[in-house]
């Protein structure tokens, strides 16, 4: 028996450390275990405990609101109700997914691939997955929310435009920031899906208008519903911007243009406040502002039309006869020709191997600078265009504005282009040809403006020469109506031309719609003095044996722009504007009467048509 217990124990004595390098080894597992989760990865299953009872959820304040220079609000805010889902909720209540989907008509599919956007979502963050619910999806939620944990209902500002597309490129719209612009805001409190300006004033006062937002701290249960509120912080509104345009004004040039593209822009021209900006065809910001959907992106960025293009600021086109005032400022400073100064047109210039035509095929006869202007006649300006030469004219132009940047604070604007002998030397390495200026004397070729820098061009010649930089804000507000920043008049130069030159150009447009003959009679009012100047700009080059009854007969795309610039009264000028209407054809009969109206509008006067022709009348309106 002895011997059998003492066998026992050797073998027992024989196992003994084996077990105990086992036990040793079990609790070294162990403690390296918890030192991993306690100490590696005890700060993230921390704040995934914390997040698993208590979350933040997000208050946005509400956008500053836009409103015109009377004080009409053109864009504000309204509550939205948006829904949220919380993924990691939905991985214990995966039936959670299925009932939202039938409330809300969307198929499990498009819920998945939005719950899977953002990729560098934090833990227990909630994903939306649809905004501005209709009455009846939000009754249908809320009374199942006891039923569907990971379920979020909430009340968002969304940005509301009562007047759809009015005004859209100066307001411009919102979208959601991007990785890019989260980058760019540095100190700016931006979230992920936060919606930011884009484009218009929306983009260029963002700072202004975005708010401070604010957040609550909730409680919620293991399933992730919510159990009771622990503290919050209000958010704070954005400021609020006065605009410069005025309501009627802008919705009297957009009415005015009814189904035809292009651009209206008027001005103040002793200010430089920004009265009314049309660029048609244009678009409905609040499609941005409910989130755009890719079809309707689609729509709008392969429009062969382009609707999402400012063509005020960014659309650059041959000025065409506006541009003869330029070269009747450049012949009168140069001294090459006077007031006085008689050319003769036959309707047909022959220089080198090409005929240069005037418009009126039966030609003008012999004139002098101010029935030239008046008339519009192209080969008067041929030949003053001649004697002149490229770089006064170049010179000139560029003293009045073009060619360079006005200074709008508008996104994107483009600069124009205005050739001299220099300019062409070192974009296209040849020399300038004395045909070429020809057609710069009319305004063709080379040449292209945008119709905000011919505003400048026609404000400056109604002032006295003087270039005001344009303004679309007139100030900033806090929401209690105290003035935070004000944007007075800058006057940024002053022509180098001689007030005489200036004061005969002026008499000059004031014939050319007030004369019998004058080619802008389309814009003559009953009781106010208009002074303006009717253009054409050539899309293509016309044939030799083009007549004028051939351009209705051409493809829409192929006909010429319409120019009209005018100002009023006369005597005091208060109001400028510039009309185009894209492949409208002769300004005088499409561009002119839109002006009429808009300058009717903001002068509140009673207009009467004019007379054409001497000795002719129309019967009044």
């Amino acid at each position: 028996m002895m011997e059998l217990n003492t066998q026992r124990m050797e073998d027992f004595q024989g196992r003994y450390k084996y077990f105990v390098a086992f036990a040793g080894l079990a609790f070294f597992l162990i403690l390296i275990s918890l030192w991993y989760f306690q100490v590696v990865k005890g700060s993230e299953y921390r704040r995934m405990s914390s997040n698993n009872c208590i979350r933040i959820r997000e208050n946005p304040a509400n956008r500053g609101m836009l409103l015109d220079h009377k004080g009409r609000i053109l864009a504000h805010n309204r509550p939205s109700f948006e829904v949220y889902l919380v993924p990691e909720d939905l991985q214990v209540n995966p039936e959670v997914l299925v009932k939202v989907g039938e409330i809300l008509n969307m198929n499990q599919n498009e819920i998945k691939e939005r719950l899977q956007t953002l990729k560098k979502r934090t833990p227990f963050k909630p994903v939306k997955i649809k905004s501005d619910i209709e009455w009846n999806e939000l009754a249908l939620l809320e009374c199942n929310r006891v039923h569907l944990p990971g379920l979020l209902v909430d009340v968002r500002p969304r940005r509301a435009y009562d007047y759809g597309q009015l005004a859209s490129h100066l307001i411009g719209y919102l979208g959601e920031i991007d990785e890019n612009e989260l980058k760019q805001s540095k100190g700016a409190s931006y979230r992920m899906g936060a919606l930011v300006g884009k484009y218009g004033v929306e983009y260029r006062w963002e700072s202004d208008l975005k708010g401070v937002d604010g957040g609550r701290q909730i409680e919620v249960d293991a399933l992730g519903r919510e159990i009771r509120h622990l503290r919050s912080v209000e958010p704070f509104p954005g400021k609020n911007l006065i605009l410069t345009i005025d309501f009627d004004v802008q919705k009297a040039a957009e009415e005015a243009f009814q189904d035809k593209n292009g651009v209206l822009i008027a001005m103040d021209p002793k200010s430089g406040r920004i009265l009314a900006m049309v660029s048609k065809p244009s678009f409905d910001p609040d499609l941005f502002a409910r989130n755009i959907s890719p079809e309707e992106w689609k729509s709008l960025t392969e429009n062969p039309h382009h609707p999402l293009q400012n063509r005020g600021i960014q659309g650059q086109y041959p000025p065409g006869s506006v541009f003869k005032i330029i070269t009747a400022i450049a012949g009168l400073e140069t001294g090459v020709i006077t007031p006085n100064t008689q050319l003769t047109c036959k309707g047909v210039y022959p220089y080198g191997n090409r005929d240069f035509r005037c418009y009126k095929e039966e030609g003008h006869g012999t004139i002098n600078l101010h029935r030239a202007i008046v008339e519009s006649c192209d080969i008067y300006f041929y030949q003053v265009g001649l004697k002149v030469g490229v770089d006064a004219i170049a010179h000139y132009a560029n003293e009045l504005g073009l060619g360079r940047l006005t200074g709008i604070a508008l996104p994107h604007e483009k600069s124009g282009i205005v050739p001299s002998t220099a300019w062409k030397k070192k974009r296209l390495g040849v020399p300038w040809y004395s045909g070429e200026t020809l057609s710069l004397a009319v305004g063709q070729g080379y040449i292209n403006t945008t119709p905000l820098q011919l505003l400048m061009l026609i404000s400056a010649v109604a002032n006295g020469g003087k270039l005001y930089l344009p303004r679309v804000v007139e100030k900033v507000e806090d929401i209690y109506g105290n003035t935070l920043k004000d944007y007075p008049p800058v006057e940024v130069a002053q022509a180098d031309i001689s007030e005489k030159t200036l004061h005969f150009i002026q008499e000059a447009l004031m014939g050319a719609v007030n004369d019998p003959h004058g080619t802008g009679w389309a814009c003559a009012l009953k009781d106010v003095k208009v002074a303006g100047k009717t253009g054409t700009a050539q899309v293509i080059k016309m044939a030799q044996d083009f007549k004028k009854g051939d351009m209705d007969r051409m493809p829409l795309k192929f006909r010429d722009h319409a120019w009209f610039v005018a100002y009023a009264p006369f005597e005091d000028p208060v109001i400028s504007v510039t009309v185009l209407v894209e492949h409208g054809g002769y300004g005088g009969a499409v561009a002119a009467p839109i002006a009429k109206k808009v300058i009717e509008k903001y002068l509140s006067l009673e207009t009467v048509s004019p007379v054409k022709m001497a000795g002719s009348s129309l019967e009044s309106n």
